[in-house]
């Protein structure tokens, strides 16, 4: 990697990690699936997928360690890497926010499974079960923001990583 991308990634990582800290405070409502998007359409797969490693070892220095940093450490790169795959295929907002609905909608079934492997299957199912409600929320807040903030963020991302000879 050049130092251009590892402050790149150092940048938006910390931009990733505002954003979650930001929408905190309304559960299951957070941007990071958005910025992840955008960061994989725009910067590519290489950078993007450092970009959620970093994000997720600046959350453990946040949140401390648990059984829920190994789905962390699989999920935000698994999105990465379907975004590289399908963003190829579809670019448009409304492919980008069913993604990331679907995203939200799932994120708690994917947890369920790791959680499963600590501590059995009934947890992991109870898991899911309790959590139906907030990946409800999470799949509908996602494809929202998504649908609405993607386009704008990305113009101005493009006209930054012009101006700024990035890309």
């Amino acid at each position: 990697m050049k130092i251009r991308d590892i402050v790149l990634v150092g940048i938006f990582s910390a931009a990733a990690t505002a954003g979650k800290l930001v929408l905190s405070f309304i559960p299951n409502v957070e941007i990071v699936t958005l910025l992840f998007i955008l960061f994989t359409v725009t910067l590519g797969l290489k950078r993007s997928f450092f970009i959620t490693l970093v994000f997720v070892s600046t959350d453990i220095l946040l949140y401390g360690f648990s059984t829920w940093v190994i789905g962390y450490y699989l999920i935000w790169p698994l999105l990465v890497l379907i975004t590289s795959m399908l963003g190829r295929k579809f670019n448009s907002e409304y492919a980008f926010a069913i993604i990331g609905g679907l995203f939200g909608f799932l994120f708690g079934a994917f947890f369920a499974i790791t959680e499963s492997f600590f501590y059995g299957l009934s947890y992991g199912f109870a898991y899911w079960v309790n959590g139906l409600l907030f990946d409800l929320v999470h799949g509908v807040s996602n494809f929202i923001i998504i649908l609405f903030l993607f386009k704008p963020l990305k113009k101005m991302l493009d006209s930054q990583m012009a101006r700024w000879q990035i890309l």
